[in-house]
Protein backbone atom coordinates (compact mmCIF):
# COMPACT_ATOMS: atom_id res chain seq x y z
CA UNK A 1 0.00 0.00 0.00
CA UNK A 2 2.77 2.41 0.95
CA UNK A 3 4.71 1.49 -2.18
CA UNK A 4 1.74 2.28 -4.43
CA UNK A 5 1.27 5.61 -2.62
CA UNK A 6 4.93 6.47 -3.18
CA UNK A 7 4.68 5.61 -6.88
CA UNK A 8 1.53 7.69 -7.18
CA UNK A 9 3.25 10.61 -5.45
CA UNK A 10 6.27 10.37 -7.75
CA UNK A 11 4.04 10.27 -10.84
CA UNK A 12 2.12 13.34 -9.65
CA UNK A 13 5.37 15.21 -8.99
CA UNK A 14 6.78 14.30 -12.42
CA UNK A 15 3.58 15.42 -14.16
CA UNK A 16 3.54 18.64 -12.12
CA UNK A 17 7.15 19.45 -13.05
CA UNK A 18 6.47 18.69 -16.72
CA UNK A 19 3.47 21.00 -16.72
CA UNK A 20 5.57 23.67 -15.03
CA UNK A 21 8.27 23.36 -17.70
CA UNK A 22 5.70 23.49 -20.51
CA UNK A 23 4.05 26.60 -19.04
CA UNK A 24 7.39 28.32 -18.39
CA UNK A 25 8.84 27.57 -21.84
CA UNK A 26 7.26 30.64 -23.58
CA UNK A 27 8.60 32.92 -20.86
CA UNK A 28 12.08 31.44 -21.20
CA UNK A 29 11.97 32.09 -24.95
CA UNK A 30 10.81 35.65 -24.27
CA UNK A 31 13.71 36.21 -21.88
CA UNK A 32 16.29 34.75 -24.26
CA UNK A 33 14.96 36.77 -27.22
CA UNK A 34 14.92 39.97 -25.17
CA UNK A 35 18.64 39.51 -24.58
CA UNK A 36 19.51 39.22 -28.28
CA UNK A 37 20.48 41.94 -30.72
CA UNK A 38 18.23 42.68 -33.68
CA UNK A 39 20.71 41.23 -36.19
CA UNK A 40 20.96 38.02 -34.21
CA UNK A 41 17.18 37.60 -34.01
CA UNK A 42 16.91 37.74 -37.81
CA UNK A 43 20.08 35.72 -38.42
CA UNK A 44 19.95 32.64 -40.65
CA UNK A 45 20.18 29.96 -39.40
CA UNK A 46 18.54 31.11 -36.14
CA UNK A 47 20.25 30.45 -32.83
CA UNK A 48 18.61 29.46 -29.57
CA UNK A 49 21.04 31.24 -27.25
CA UNK A 50 22.55 34.63 -28.11
CA UNK A 51 26.24 34.79 -28.96
CA UNK A 52 26.38 38.16 -27.24
CA UNK A 53 24.00 38.85 -24.36
CA UNK A 54 22.47 42.31 -24.89
CA UNK A 55 21.26 43.37 -21.44
CA UNK A 56 20.99 46.98 -22.62
CA UNK A 57 17.68 46.13 -24.31
CA UNK A 58 16.01 46.47 -20.91
CA UNK A 59 17.49 49.96 -20.58
CA UNK A 60 16.77 51.06 -24.14
CA UNK A 61 13.03 50.44 -23.89
CA UNK A 62 12.70 53.20 -21.29
CA UNK A 63 14.20 55.72 -23.73
CA UNK A 64 12.51 54.58 -26.95
CA UNK A 65 8.94 54.82 -25.62
CA UNK A 66 7.34 56.55 -22.60
CA UNK A 67 7.26 53.24 -20.73
CA UNK A 68 6.79 54.90 -17.34
CA UNK A 69 3.59 56.56 -18.63
CA UNK A 70 2.40 53.25 -20.04
CA UNK A 71 2.87 51.50 -16.70
CA UNK A 72 1.27 54.28 -14.65
CA UNK A 73 -1.71 54.44 -17.02
CA UNK A 74 -2.17 50.68 -16.84
CA UNK A 75 -2.00 50.71 -13.04
CA UNK A 76 -4.60 53.51 -12.89
CA UNK A 77 -6.89 51.70 -15.34
CA UNK A 78 -6.59 48.31 -13.66
CA UNK A 79 -6.73 49.62 -10.09
CA UNK A 80 -9.60 52.01 -10.83
CA UNK A 81 -11.62 49.36 -12.66
CA UNK A 82 -11.04 46.87 -9.82
CA UNK A 83 -12.10 49.36 -7.14
CA UNK A 84 -15.20 50.45 -9.06
CA UNK A 85 -16.12 46.83 -9.72
CA UNK A 86 -15.93 45.97 -6.02
CA UNK A 87 -17.96 49.03 -4.99
CA UNK A 88 -20.81 47.93 -7.27
CA UNK A 89 -20.44 44.14 -7.02
CA UNK A 90 -20.28 43.68 -3.24
CA UNK A 91 -23.79 45.09 -2.51
CA UNK A 92 -25.25 43.31 -5.55
CA UNK A 93 -23.66 39.99 -4.59
CA UNK A 94 -24.80 40.37 -0.98
CA UNK A 95 -28.41 40.89 -2.10
CA UNK A 96 -28.21 37.87 -4.42
CA UNK A 97 -26.87 35.69 -1.59
CA UNK A 98 -29.09 36.83 1.26
CA UNK A 99 -32.43 38.07 -0.07
CA UNK A 100 -35.26 36.33 -1.87
CA UNK A 101 -37.21 38.33 -4.42
CA UNK A 102 -39.30 37.71 -7.52
CA UNK A 103 -37.22 37.14 -10.62
CA UNK A 104 -34.01 36.36 -8.71
CA UNK A 105 -33.09 33.45 -10.98
CA UNK A 106 -33.88 35.48 -14.07
CA UNK A 107 -31.70 38.30 -12.78
CA UNK A 108 -28.83 35.85 -12.17
CA UNK A 109 -29.23 34.46 -15.69
CA UNK A 110 -29.13 38.00 -17.11
CA UNK A 111 -25.91 38.64 -15.21
CA UNK A 112 -24.36 35.54 -16.76
CA UNK A 113 -25.60 36.52 -20.23
CA UNK A 114 -23.80 39.87 -20.00
CA UNK A 115 -20.58 37.95 -19.37
CA UNK A 116 -20.94 36.36 -22.81
CA UNK A 117 -20.64 39.65 -24.66
CA UNK A 118 -17.20 40.63 -25.81
CA UNK A 119 -16.17 44.32 -25.82
CA UNK A 120 -15.35 43.91 -29.52
CA UNK A 121 -18.99 43.09 -30.34
CA UNK A 122 -20.14 46.29 -28.62
CA UNK A 123 -17.22 48.43 -29.73
CA UNK A 124 -19.23 50.77 -31.98
CA UNK A 125 -21.82 51.44 -29.31
CA UNK A 126 -19.13 51.87 -26.66
CA UNK A 127 -17.29 54.32 -28.91
CA UNK A 128 -20.38 56.50 -29.31
CA UNK A 129 -21.18 56.37 -25.60
CA UNK A 130 -17.64 57.21 -24.44
CA UNK A 131 -17.48 60.01 -27.02
CA UNK A 132 -20.81 61.41 -25.74
CA UNK A 133 -19.45 61.49 -22.16
CA UNK A 134 -16.29 63.24 -23.37
CA UNK A 135 -14.01 60.44 -22.19
CA UNK A 136 -12.22 59.69 -25.45
CA UNK A 137 -8.44 59.48 -25.13
CA UNK A 138 -8.81 59.28 -21.34
CA UNK A 139 -7.89 56.53 -18.92
CA UNK A 140 -11.21 57.07 -17.10
CA UNK A 141 -13.15 55.86 -20.12
CA UNK A 142 -11.20 52.61 -19.93
CA UNK A 143 -11.76 52.41 -16.17
CA UNK A 144 -15.55 52.56 -16.68
CA UNK A 145 -15.51 50.11 -19.58
CA UNK A 146 -13.36 47.52 -17.80
CA UNK A 147 -15.42 47.83 -14.62
CA UNK A 148 -18.64 47.28 -16.58
CA UNK A 149 -17.39 44.19 -18.40
CA UNK A 150 -16.02 42.58 -15.23
CA UNK A 151 -19.09 43.30 -13.14
CA UNK A 152 -20.91 40.06 -13.98
CA UNK A 153 -17.97 37.85 -12.99
CA UNK A 154 -17.48 39.78 -9.74
CA UNK A 155 -21.15 39.48 -8.73
CA UNK A 156 -21.17 35.79 -9.60
CA UNK A 157 -18.08 34.82 -7.59
CA UNK A 158 -18.86 37.07 -4.61
CA UNK A 159 -22.47 35.91 -4.31
CA UNK A 160 -21.19 32.33 -4.17
CA UNK A 161 -18.79 33.25 -1.40
CA UNK A 162 -21.34 35.23 0.61
CA UNK A 163 -23.62 32.18 0.48
CA UNK A 164 -21.02 30.14 2.38
CA UNK A 165 -20.95 32.58 5.32
CA UNK A 166 -23.48 31.51 8.01
CA UNK A 167 -26.48 33.82 8.07
CA UNK A 168 -26.72 33.31 11.85
CA UNK A 169 -23.62 35.48 12.34
CA UNK A 170 -25.43 38.47 10.89
CA UNK A 171 -28.58 37.71 12.89
CA UNK A 172 -26.49 37.66 16.08
CA UNK A 173 -25.04 41.04 15.11
CA UNK A 174 -28.57 42.41 14.61
CA UNK A 175 -29.51 41.25 18.13
CA UNK A 176 -26.50 43.17 19.44
CA UNK A 177 -27.83 46.35 17.85
CA UNK A 178 -26.10 46.38 14.45
CA UNK A 179 -27.96 47.49 11.37
CA UNK A 180 -27.81 45.38 8.20
CA UNK A 181 -25.13 47.70 6.79
CA UNK A 182 -23.05 47.49 9.99
CA UNK A 183 -23.34 43.69 10.01
CA UNK A 184 -22.22 43.61 6.39
CA UNK A 185 -19.28 45.91 7.07
CA UNK A 186 -18.14 44.38 10.37
CA UNK A 187 -19.04 40.71 9.99
CA UNK A 188 -19.68 39.59 6.41
CA UNK A 189 -17.07 41.53 4.46
CA UNK A 190 -14.14 40.60 6.79
CA UNK A 191 -15.14 36.93 6.50
CA UNK A 192 -15.44 37.29 2.71
CA UNK A 193 -11.90 38.65 2.26
CA UNK A 194 -10.66 35.50 0.41
CA UNK A 195 -13.50 35.81 -2.12
CA UNK A 196 -12.92 39.53 -2.50
CA UNK A 197 -9.19 38.97 -3.04
CA UNK A 198 -9.97 36.36 -5.70
CA UNK A 199 -12.23 38.85 -7.45
CA UNK A 200 -9.56 41.55 -7.19
CA UNK A 201 -6.85 39.52 -8.90
CA UNK A 202 -9.08 38.29 -11.73
CA UNK A 203 -10.57 41.73 -12.44
CA UNK A 204 -7.16 43.41 -12.16
CA UNK A 205 -5.54 40.98 -14.60
CA UNK A 206 -8.47 41.23 -17.04
CA UNK A 207 -8.20 45.04 -17.03
CA UNK A 208 -4.38 44.86 -17.23
CA UNK A 209 -4.50 42.66 -20.35
CA UNK A 210 -7.38 44.44 -22.16
CA UNK A 211 -6.37 45.58 -25.65
CA UNK A 212 -9.19 46.09 -28.18
CA UNK A 213 -11.09 48.82 -26.32
CA UNK A 214 -7.89 50.62 -25.31
CA UNK A 215 -6.68 50.60 -28.91
CA UNK A 216 -9.97 52.15 -30.04
CA UNK A 217 -10.35 54.80 -27.34
CA UNK A 218 -6.73 55.94 -26.84
CA UNK A 219 -4.69 57.84 -29.40
CA UNK A 220 -2.27 60.03 -27.41
CA UNK A 221 1.09 58.43 -26.63
CA UNK A 222 1.10 59.62 -23.00
CA UNK A 223 -2.30 58.06 -22.21
CA UNK A 224 -1.74 54.63 -23.75
CA UNK A 225 -1.69 51.53 -21.54
CA UNK A 226 1.01 48.90 -21.88
CA UNK A 227 -0.98 46.61 -24.17
CA UNK A 228 -1.33 49.40 -26.75
CA UNK A 229 2.01 51.13 -26.15
CA UNK A 230 3.97 47.99 -26.87
CA UNK A 231 2.88 48.24 -30.50
CA UNK A 232 5.28 51.16 -30.91
CA UNK A 233 7.90 48.50 -31.65
CA UNK A 234 5.87 47.10 -34.56
CA UNK A 235 6.96 48.86 -37.74
CA UNK A 236 5.63 48.68 -41.27
CA UNK A 237 8.38 46.35 -42.50
CA UNK A 238 9.89 44.81 -39.39
CA UNK A 239 9.32 44.19 -35.67
CA UNK A 240 11.84 44.96 -32.95
CA UNK A 241 11.27 41.69 -31.14
CA UNK A 242 14.01 42.27 -28.60
CA UNK A 243 12.17 45.36 -27.33
CA UNK A 244 8.73 43.74 -27.58
CA UNK A 245 9.76 40.84 -25.36
CA UNK A 246 11.72 43.05 -22.96
CA UNK A 247 8.67 45.31 -22.51
CA UNK A 248 6.40 42.28 -22.12
CA UNK A 249 8.58 40.92 -19.33
CA UNK A 250 8.53 44.28 -17.57
CA UNK A 251 4.73 44.33 -17.91
CA UNK A 252 4.46 40.94 -16.21
CA UNK A 253 6.30 42.04 -13.05
CA UNK A 254 3.48 44.07 -11.35
CA UNK A 255 0.96 41.26 -11.89
CA UNK A 256 3.38 38.67 -10.48
CA UNK A 257 4.01 40.85 -7.43
CA UNK A 258 0.26 41.26 -6.88
CA UNK A 259 -0.29 37.52 -7.22
CA UNK A 260 2.50 36.68 -4.74
CA UNK A 261 1.10 39.14 -2.20
CA UNK A 262 -2.42 37.66 -2.20
CA UNK A 263 -1.79 34.08 -3.33
CA UNK A 264 -2.64 32.64 0.11
CA UNK A 265 -6.21 33.97 -0.22
CA UNK A 266 -6.69 32.81 -3.80
CA UNK A 267 -7.25 29.07 -3.26
CA UNK A 268 -9.83 29.53 -0.50
CA UNK A 269 -11.66 32.07 -2.64
CA UNK A 270 -11.79 29.79 -5.67
CA UNK A 271 -13.00 26.77 -3.65
CA UNK A 272 -15.77 28.72 -1.90
CA UNK A 273 -19.07 26.91 -2.23
CA UNK A 274 -17.38 23.60 -2.96
CA UNK A 275 -18.72 22.10 0.29
CA UNK A 276 -22.45 21.97 0.82
CA UNK A 277 -23.59 22.80 4.34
Amino acid sequence: MQKSLRIQRVVIMVVAYLLFLILMFPYVIMLITSLKSKSEIYSIPPTLLPHQWTFTNFIDIWHKVPLTDYILNTIIISGGATLLTLICAIPAAYVMARMQFAGKKLYMYLIMVTQMFSPIVLLVGLFREIHWFGLMDSVWGLVLTNAAFNQAFAVWILSGYFSTIPYELEQAAWLDGCTRWQALRRITIPLAIPGIITTVIFVFIAAWNEFAVALTFISTEQTKPLTVGIYAFFGMYDVQWQYVFATSLVAIIPVVILFLCIEKYLISGLTAGGVKH
